[in-house]
């Protein structure tokens, strides 16, 4: 049998899919982990949920806003229903592998905000803005990048190679929005505002969850490539894997600096600064500068995560704010200044491109920013209007497992978890990323 490229190409692409799908239980066990075991159900079901309807409202109208015919820069105008993919030409077949790889990133955008809102937030509402983000805020901010918008005719063009600010930050602008609507948890601050910690239920639990994000990770960026035939692949997971490592050093490191002990709930966080933080660059910079990417992500997002609680009052169990829109931010502008022609074309700041492509990372970050909070903002306050976005503080003492869906996550062990859920609970603020 001849050999078909197109053929390897489409493999590559469902291969990667189904890797990038395995991220979304990652994102359910971290956040069930980092939250308490009353809630756990409730974590699980959001998390099915993104994906489940996030699937329907990217296959409806997402995918055409992001991929359709983009005659004006800002958004697609056709592709709506499922119509640019079918089993009647090559060229079909191929978009239905695009389509399949590009729905499990929708979905990770939209199950970002879930940690940054746990707990204290109805779950109609959530999906309700779940729906908003894949069908609407997330397509067309990705159109204006990866389907031939505006933001590619930014003087050399804006790079975000797998999406530090096109998934990772768009989710974590989403997620700000969310927690600064629905407020913070019970308990999670004094009278006089200082913040307390309020324990996950599991470590453990936290910990596969990162796990699972690591290894889908892989098909995250390399897949990006969407073809089997780009022998980047390998430089591509290469620098994946570098980051994220050094991310954990760094946020392992600079915890002990700052609380003489190495945290591992920000070790945690560290991971997943540093595969955010290289997901931009990740086909543009050499292993080397990888490293330096995520270290520095992992030190940026324990200053971040402590900013938002101890300086804002921003309530976020998981660091999702952080960790996704911060160090996505600080990913994308790292392309300026860390790309490498040898590697993908382009060169930035420190490799003698000037400060060109740097200009254009940062007019990237702040259209995300621009468009993405405010969008998320008037739609989480307009949920809010209509059935209220936050659990009553019944509710959030009982736990919403029970409140929302009338079952436990952990029915023999309930009585312990009940008894962790009352008013002004918690413990000093110390080096917790809750």
């Amino acid at each position: 049998m001849e050999f078909n490229p197109v053929a390897l190409d489409i493999m590559w692409m469902l291969l990667a899919a189904f890797l990038v799908f395995l991220m979304q239980p990652g994102f359910a066990m971290l956040e069930a982990g980092m939250t308490r075991a009353k809630n756990a159900g409730n974590i699980v079901m959001k998390n099915l949920m993104d994906f489940s309807v996030g699937t329907i409202a990217f296959a409806v109208l997402g995918f055409g806003f992001m991929f359709g015919t983009n005659g004006s820069g800002w958004l697609g105008t056709d592709g709506f229903f499922l119509s640019s993919i079918g089993p009647d030409s090559e060229e079909g077949l191929v978009n239905t592998a695009f389509w399949m790889f590009q729905v499990v990133f929708a979905a990770t955008a939209a199950t970002i905000v879930s940690g940054a809102v746990a707990e204290r937030t109805k779950f109609g509402a959530y999906i309700i803005f779940s729906v908003i983000i894949t069908a609407f805020i997330y397509p067309i901010f990705g159109s204006w990048v990866w389907g031939g918008g505006w933001l590619n005719d930014i003087g050399p063009g804006f790079v975000d190679f797998a999406g530090s600010t096109v998934v990772h930050s768009v989710g974590g602008w989403a997620a700000l929005a969310g927690a600064i609507v629905v407020g913070p948890r019970l308990g999670k601050f004094t009278s006089s505002g200082r913040p307390l910690a309020i324990p996950g239920h599991s470590i453990t639990l936290a910990a596969l969850g990162v796990f699972l994000l690591w290894f889908g990770w892989f098909g995250f960026n390399a897949g990006s490539t969407v073809s089997g035939n780009d022998l980047t692949i390998a430089t591509i997971a290469v620098t994946t894997n570098v980051a994220a490592a050094a991310g954990v050093v760094g946020a392992m490191m600079t915890s002990y600096v700052l609380f003489r002990r190495f945290d591992v709930s920000m070790a945690i966080n560290g991971a997943i600064a540093g595969l955010v933080a290289i997901t931009a660059g990740t086909a543009n910079v050499s292993p080397g500068m990888a490293m330096i990417i995520g270290l520095i992500g992992g030190i940026l997002v324990v200053f971040s995560v402590l900013a938002l609680e101890r300086i804002f009052k921003i309530d976020d169990p998981v660091g999702a704010i952080s960790a996704h829109g911060v160090v996505g931010a600080w990913g994308t502008l790292a392309v300026g200044l860390f790309a490498s022609a040898e590697y993908g074309g382009i060169d930035g700041l420190f490799f003698g491109g000037g400060i060109d492509q740097l200009w254009a990372q940062a007019i990237g970050v702040l259209a995300a920013f621009a468009w993405t909070f405010p969008t998320a903002f008037i739609a989480f306050k307009a949920i809010d209007k209509l059935i209220g976005m936050r659990a009553s503080d019944e509710e959030q003492l009982r736990g919403l497992d029970l409140s929302e869906h009338g079952s436990e996550g952990y029915p023999e062990f309930m009585g312990g978890s009940r008894v962790t859920g009352s008013i002004g609970e918690g413990v000093p603020m110390g080096s917790s990323a809750d």
